[in-house]
């Protein structure tokens, strides 16, 4: 039997660490915008980690709005992670053109979690009950590509800018 109420503090728990983390990598990014948004890869890893950090808290508030059947609530899921999933492919075939292949590896791991969550919500859909197990799988899987994506933009951007003052120190030098 699906009973929605043993669910709410995972989903609460989730999405409001998403949100959380969404207001700190807002931040961190906006200190840093003139070099992601001039670097294909930066602005890639901005868009994708802001876009699935938004989505894991729009599903947690889906899944908690009160009295849907879990018909409602799957269709729901699968709904964001289409769009996710669209934004991911667009932003990775762009990114991708302009870097290794490391961003292609990273993509297609967070492509695995959308699709694990996709297929849970389908069984979901179906009246197998355990299908939330599997989304909750998935999402939490994903936090390890956007919190690790976050990480590397960080150093990605910090690399940049260390680049440009040893520039700048070498002329001033010369």
């Amino acid at each position: 039997m699906y009973d929605p109420s043993i669910w709410r503090d995972y989903f609460v728990m989730v999405g409001g660490g998403a949100a959380a983390l969404t207001g700190l990598v807002f931040v961190a990014m906006t200190l840093h915008l003139e070099d992601i948004v001039h670097h294909p890869v930066h602005r890639h890893r901005a868009r994708t980690i802001l876009t699935g950090l938004t989505a894991v808290f729009l599903r947690c508030g889906l899944v908690l709005m009160g009295s849907q059947p879990r018909q409602a609530i799957a269709l729901e899921l699968i709904a964001v992670l289409v769009v996710v999933e669209v934004i991911l492919y667009r932003s990775t075939r762009d990114a991708f053109q302009a870097a290794d292949t490391r961003v292609l590896l990273r993509a297609v791991g967070s492509f695995a979690c959308l699709v694990t969550e996709q297929v849970g919500a389908a069984f979901l859909f179906f009246g197998a009950v355990w299908g939330l197990y599997v989304v909750g799988l998935g999402m939490m899987a994903s936090f390890v590509f956007m919190v690790s994506g976050a990480w590397l933009l960080l150093v990605g951007v910090e690399s940049v800018q260390a680049g440009k003052k040893l520039g700048e120190a070498e002329q001033v030098q010369s």
